[in-house]
Order: C-alpha cells, then structure tokens, then sequence
C-alpha cells in the first residue's frame, strides 16, 4: 500500500512538473511572445535580433538644444559604414579609397578582425564632408555606406541640467504600460532633464541599417543591407532649453580654472528670469551616485547673503533710518569679544562691511513688531522658493520643469523666534537658515527688476521634429506679496556700495570693465577637513551691469577653507568674461 501511494505521488510529481515545463515552453513560444517577463521581452524581436547585425543611426529618442538651437548633447556627423563580410567578399576598395582618401590598406586593416559592423568618423581619424558622403554612395557598394550618424559630442555642456539615461524594464513598464511597443532595453531618464521630460523624448522608432547572418556572422540572404527609417515626420522632438551654450561653457571653464571641487554657478537673465547657464560640481559621473545631485537646486547655509533679507525687512518696516548708527566693534549677541574693530557704522556701511552686530539688532527688532517678517520678507524677495518653472502642460497640472528644486527654510523650529541667540544666529544666514543658490539668484534678479518676482525658467519650448510648435512654456509671475519698488531701490544701492565702497566686501569687483552690485557670504558647515579645519560655503551673489541689469550671478564654493576659496575669483573671471559680449 505505501509502494503504491508512494508511485502515486511521484507520478503526480512528474506531471506537474511535466506541465510546469509545457506552460513554460508555452509561455515561451505561444502566449507570452511579445512581452515575456516583467521586463517586457519581445521574444520574436529578440530571436531575429540574434540572426542580425545592425547599425543605429538614430536611437530615436528626443534631443536637448540651447537657445540658439545649438546641440547640448548629441551631433549628427558624417560618418562611414563597412559591414564585417567584406572580409569575404571582393569589392572595389581601391574606388572607396579614392573617394574618401584613406589608403586600401588601411581600410582592409581596419576590417580584418571586426564581427560587427564598423562605423568610421572623425574620431577615428576619417573625415568626411556631404561630399564625400554622396561620393561613397554613388559607388553602390553593397556593405559600404556613407551616413548621418547621430553621435554624442566630444565635450559636452551642462551635464547635471540635461541628467542622465538608463534601462530599467520595470519601471519603463509601471511609468508606461501603454507603450508596449517599447522595448525593454528603452532608456529612460534618470535624473535632470532627461527625466523631467522623459515622456516627450521616448522614441518613436529606430533608424538603422540592418542585414541577417547565419551562425558564423555570414550574409544569410546575400550581402543586401535593409535601411529602416522613421517615417514620423513629428518625432523625436526637441527640448529647447534657455542655457546659452557658450555662457554655459565659460562657467564651466572657470569653475575648472579655478579648481572649485565642490559648489557651483547660476547665471540668470534678468529680463526674462530664464537659465542662461548652470554649473554644479562635483562633475557628473554616473557611476558616483554622489556626484549626481545638482547642488544649485539644494538648501545649503547661505551666511551673510541672508542679511539682504534683513535689510529688505528693516527697509519694509520703516528700520532703516540713515542717520543710525551701530557699534559694530561688538559681536552678533552685542559682546566686545575683541574679534572686531569697525567702530560706528551705519546700515549702508554695515551692509557694505557686513558688521554682523547691525543685523543681529535688527532682526530682533524686527522680531518685535512682527514674529513673521523675516519669512514673509524672504518670500517677497522669491528667495524660499521652489522659484522653478511650474504650470499646466497637456495633461500634467503641476508639471515642474525642476522638480529636483527644493524650498528653502529659516527656522528649524517655531519655538526658536523666541530665542534671542537664535535670532542672532538666523541674521547671519546661519542656525537653520538654509536656501538653494538659484533662490538666491532669483533674489537678485527680483531686486534689479525693481521687485518683480517671477518663477525661473530653464525650458522655452518643445518642438517636433519639422521644427513646428509643440508647448510654449509662458513666464510665469511667482505668487504672493512683493517688496516696494522704494525696497527694490535702496537694496540695490545697499548692494551697489558692497563693491563700490574702499572697504566694501566685493572691492575687488571694481577692476572689472562693467559696474557689479551684490553681496558676499561666509556661511559655517559644522564640518572639519582632514587637518582638523573648520569648512564653509562660500558665496557672492550679485547682478550686472547694476546701472542697467542683465544678468543675475551666484556663484558658492561648498566645503572650503576660507583660505582656499575660488569663489570671487570666479564671480570676477564669469562677469570679464561676459563683459566682452555686452554692448
């Protein structure tokens, strides 16, 4: 009885098994052919892949190009193909040779050992023109071809803006589950950009050229190669940012020039409140996942450059009387510490030297009539932000075109506004007071605008690929209260003397063939280098020409001793830079 029991459930075993096998096979060959797996494996796809060999001229996916419709990330370039079985064929390479102007040896060199086909271009040493690529086609070799390669450029510009691509079958499926034409192997974006946008820049097709091979990699139906081209006359689309690409680059040079490892730029137009160029560093590098967050869209500790906010406070709320003066040999909590020895100062020359005592006294002051005005001032200055562009697109209603962007804060706790030390400290952009550089340079743009406060933008259009009009994103004014155009005017005098003034904080600024107006910041981190020293951020953030503005400039050194700072090397170095296209 047990030997037949035990017979029973070992054929029962076989046959689930058995049947496990056969759904599996199913799967495989009948049901599940299109879209195997969560990842979406087209098995049919997969199966002719493994018996072609192809060429991708254009992945498909939708582009990045600057405000002057310049290329931000990819190039289309005159390149040559040769396809591995002219290995084993005869054909005229002498003709070839002459039209392109590489010898025969050298290209029957470069074949001997490819199994793949190889695509030859200026990286390579040959370079082509239209001409030649017409010369290489008129000669109809089968295998030979000269194409329109879209390639990435050699040095590519705002890395963190534009972000990066990656596979991830399952969320390509979870994001789009109407797209099963996708394949699993579809790059998405991941950060930047590429993610904000990533719906509008999947693609649509491939174009390539394809032939099939048997197992050894031989011509299966002779040496006949297949052109697939997309047909779409509307895709892939265009992401017309508002970087400037040389602006952008000068930045990116500077920063370089002046070996800042850590921090980064933001360089707006005042007029229109768009992104003409934005740096973060560390330099990307996607295999760091560290270096991928872009820090311009952080709140990092701003120092000194929050006592604009006091300043426009004190103004607002009738603090700011000339004739006053305050002892600015004493500390920020009012202690004669000996650590300074500016004397009497007034609230012009204390902004200028940035006297720490004269704000710490204010914003206590101001404490008093309105438990509020420092956040209130700061969000009529379009400081706290998110400030990034955000609005309805098609069927998003709060598309944000930075959606990386996060606020900024002043206290880290109600209970702190009433905590004189803790006044102190937030009056000088210290405790937890905490802001991102492009709120900073929104700040700026909104104080040379008289006080206009408007959201940033960093995408102008979409375009289809005929160039015709798909979105306009519009400016967008930000919500809520403003400062007095009377504000507006004795901050930009307060940030005009910071460098006018001999011992202004931005003196040095006042070599520079075009007039700067902004401010300075020393921000402590908490944190210590190797050596045991004390580590800040370091900032200057103004605008220029201050007597008719155009651009808004922020630029910070994060972690830095204050010895090593390249922080106003760099503002100056941006600012004589840009001079030279001013008119």
């Amino acid at each position: 009885m047990n030997v037949k029991r035990r017979l029973i459930f070992v054929g029962i075993f076989f046959i689930l098994t058995f049947s496990i096998i056969l759904y599996r096979l199913a799967a495989i060959q009948l049901i599940q052919t299109e879209s195997f797996s969560a990842k979406g494996v087209n098995l049919v796809q997969e199966s002719v892949n493994q018996r072609t060999q192809e060429v991708v001229i254009d992945d498909g996916r939708g582009r990045f190009i600057d405000r002057n419709g310049d290329s931000l990330r990819n190039q289309v370039e005159p390149s040559l193909v040769l396809f591995p079985f002219l290995k084993e064929v005869s054909w005229p390479v002498e003709k070839l040779s002459e039209a392109i102007n590489v010898s025969s040896n050298e290209l029957k060199r470069r074949l001997q050992n490819i199994k793949e086909p190889l695509v030859l271009s200026s990286k390579d040493g040959v370079n082509l023109s239209s001409e030649d690529l017409a010369k290489i086609n008129k000669l109809e070799i089968p295998g030979v071809f000269g194409i329109y390669r879209q390639s990435p450029i050699d040095e590519t510009v705002g890395e963190h803006i534009i972000g990066i691509t990656g596979e991830n079958a399952k969320l390509l499926r979870k994001k789009y589950p109407d797209r099963q034409d996708l394949s699993y192997k579809t790059q998405i974006g991941i950060t930047g950009l590429e993610k904000t946008f990533d719906e509008f820049l999947l693609p649509d097709a491939q174009t390539k050229l394809l032939y099939h091979v048997d197992g050894d990699g031989n011509p299966l139906f002779g040496v006949n190669v297949k052109y697939i081209a997309d047909s779409n006359p509307f895709y892939p689309i265009s992401v017309k940012t508002t970087i400037d690409k040389n602006l952008q680059s000068i930045a990116e040079d500077v920063l370089h020039k002046q070996k800042v490892d850590k921090g980064g730029v933001v360089l707006l137009d005042i007029e229109s409140n768009e992104v003409l160029a934005m740096v973060s560093k560390p330099e990307l590098n996607r295999s760091d996942d560290r270096t991928l967050m872009n820090y311009m869209l952080q709140p990092l500790f701003p120092g000194s450059i929050f006592k604009t906010v006091i300043s426009a406070a004190a103004i607002e709320y009738g603090l700011n009387d000339a004739a006053r003066e305050f002892n600015c040999s004493l500390n920020l909590y009012g202690e004669n510490d000996g650590g300074q020895d500016d004397g009497m100062l007034s609230l012009a020359k204390s902004f200028a030297k940035s006297c720490n005592y004269t704000f710490t006294t204010l914003a206590g002051e101001l404490m008093e009539k309105d438990i509020n005005a420092l956040e209130d001032t700061a969000d009529k200055l379009g400081l706290l932000g998110p400030v990034g562009w955000q609005g309805e697109v098609f069927h998003y209603q709060h598309f944000k075109q930075l959606p990386e962007e996060k606020a900024g804060r002043i206290w880290g706790d109600e209970k702190d506004k009433n905590v004189p030390k803790a006044i102190d400290q937030t009056a000088i952009g210290q405790k937890n007071v905490k802001v991102t550089p492009l709120g900073v340079a929104n700040m700026m743009a909104t104080i040379a605008r008289g006080g206009h406060k408007q959201q940033v933008k960093i995408v102008e259009n979409i375009l289809y690929k005929n160039g015709t009009n798909m979105f306009s994103f519009t400016s967008n004014s930000l919500k809520g209260e403003k400062i007095s155009p009377y504000t507006a005017s004795k901050l930009q005098e307060l940030l005009r003397l910071v460098v006018a003034d001999s011992e202004g904080t931005g003196r040095r600024f006042q070599t520079l063939p075009i007039d700067v107006a902004g401010k300075s910041g020393t921000a402590q981190t908490g944190k210590k280098n190797a050596k045991g020293q004390d580590l800040y951020n370091k900032w200057f953030a103004g605008y220029f020409p201050s007597s008719q503005p155009k651009y808004a400039l922020v630029v910070v050194e994060m972690d830095t001793t204050s010895d090593e700072a390249g922080t106003n090397a760099s503002f100056y170095d941006i600012v004589n830079e840009i001079s030279k296209t001013v008119r």
